[in-house]
């Protein structure tokens, strides 16, 4: 329906807008007629009353009838002199119902007795007084009917009323296609390219390019492209990780086969009598027994998120120790310094290969920012617990991170600060404190360095035959 669109209510309301203002106006142009045609009765019945007073009174009656009618009045008083003197008159049919002062009347008053007389259908005789013009006299004052004056008024009142709605209508036309032109239209392309773009998000070429020239719909269009915009590079990042997915599960498959393998041989290491071999094989073993796991996990990864962890009681220190000893191969010649502050008997509740994972993507992050940096650097682990939660700061003395990297720290391909990095680190590492109930927070990052910390509630469901360890 025309009436429930844009365009039709900013018609309607147009409409009745400019008819109100018209109506603001019809009324005080119909009070100000109605004290025009007063005066103009004061102004002929002044004329006719000098004309009697020229003569020196010497006029028959039928000339003085003659004079009234022309008047339209019934008899004229005038004050000169300080004397009140009845100039012409003639019978009043009726008693004089009320009597108007023109002379003080104001606004307030005129507009009342205008309303009054074009809705009061009934013919009244009332008293005028005025002042004379040209000074003729200290007050004129005369009786008359109203019905000429209402008549006059009615006419007068329907000709503004024609006029007025003459003016709406057109008004209300023009302001209706401006409206259209400058708002309506551009709002229907607005909507228009949301709906063409619905139809294929993924296009780029869909996406509405801003051109209205009314600011706040400009502003509008703005907005719009930039939700386009940020919603279709959603949808592409959606169909990079589902392609990803696919290629690193089929990766992952060929991988376990090939680390099944290296398995075997590395089980075998421990069978030699060289101790060196003896030392460093638990740990290659340990390093392919986790990397064979996660490819399964890997290959049975059919949602979007980590597999629950495994929790149980483990001591933190050997899992600490673990992680530096691999980055500090890792670092080989390169100037770092590692520290570890972990009490000997600190227990806490976790699955071991997810928090090793979590440690082993802060230690790496930080051992491969002070690398880029060139100069020396020290990482630290320290680890404490409160009544509530198990605390563990990774800290280093590297450059920090850059501004944008900390914007989008923790989303994946978004977060990395290396150009060869995949930005998944710290991804990885916030689901998985997120799968222990914990959170991992960025505590500072500055020239002087960068601090991560790691809260794990103690307040969970008690593990089996953990009742007699410490907190």
């Amino acid at each position: 329906m025309f009436l429930n669109s844009l365009s039709g209510r900013f018609l309607l309301l147009t409409i009745v807008f400019v008819m109100l203002a018209e109506v603001l106006i019809f009324v005080p142009s119909v009070a100000r007629f109605r004290v025009d045609f007063l005066l103009a009765r004061l102004e002929r019945s002044q004329i006719a009353s000098l004309a009697l007073l020229a003569s020196d009174g010497m006029i028959s009656d039928e000339l003085e009838r003659e004079l009234l009618q022309n008047a339209g009045v019934y008899n004229v008083v005038l004050r000169r002199d300080q004397a009140r003197e009845l100039v012409l008159s003639s019978p009043i049919p009726e008693p004089v119902y009320r009597s108007f002062d023109l002379r003080e009347a104001g606004v307030f008053d005129l507009i009342p007795d205008a309303l009054i007389r074009l809705v009061d259908p009934k013919t009244r005789v009332i008293r005028v007084i005025g002042q004379p013009v040209q000074r003729a006299g200290l007050l004129i004052e005369v009786t008359m009917s109203t019905a000429e004056l209402r008549k006059a008024m009615i006419d007068y009142g329907l000709r503004i009323l024609v006029l007025s709605a003459v003016i709406s209508v057109l008004s209300a036309l023009l302001l209706f296609l401006a409206a259209r032109r400058l708002l309506v239209v551009p709002i229907r392309r607005v909507v228009r390219a949301m709906l063409v773009y619905a139809e294929a998000p993924e296009d780029n070429r869909r996406i509405i390019v801003p051109s209205a020239r009314v600011r706040e719909l400009n502003e509008a269009e703005t907005a719009l492209r930039a939700l386009q915009e940020e919603l279709t590079g959603a949808l592409r990042q959606k169909d990079r990780l589902a392609q990803l997915g696919a290629a690193v599960a089929k990766i992952s498959h060929d991988l376990r086969n090939i680390l099944t393998t290296a398995q075997l041989f590395a089980d075998r290491m421990e069978l030699s009598d060289d101790p060196a071999v003896k030392r460093a094989a638990p740990k290659i073993v340990g390093a392919i027994s986790r990397a064979v796991h996660l490819c399964e996990a890997t290959l049975a990864f059919g949602r979007a998120q980590e597999p629950p962890p495994r929790l149980e009681r483990v001591a933190l220190a050997p899992i600490v120790n673990e992680v530096v000893d691999g980055e500090r191969l890792a670092a080989g010649d390169y100037d770092i310094s590692f520290s570890e502050d972990v009490p000997a008997g600190l227990t806490l509740r976790a699955d071991v290969e997810q928090l090793l994972r979590v440690l082993t993507n802060l230690v790496r992050n930080s051992r491969q920012a002070i690398v880029a940096s060139g100069k020396p650097g020290e990482i630290g682990i320290r680890a404490d617990e409160t009544e509530e939660d198990w605390v563990i700061k990774v800290t280093d003395t590297g450059p920090g991170l850059p501004p944008k990297a900390r914007e989008h720290l923790f989303q994946p391909f978004h977060g990395g600060t290396r150009k060869d990095g995949t930005g998944l680190g710290l991804a990885i590492a916030m689901e998985l404190v997120r799968g222990h109930g914990g959170a991992l927070e960025l505590r500072s990052s500055d020239a002087s360095g960068t601090a991560f910390e790691i809260r794990l509630p103690k307040a969970a469901a008690a593990l089996p035959g953990e009742g007699d360890l410490p907190g």
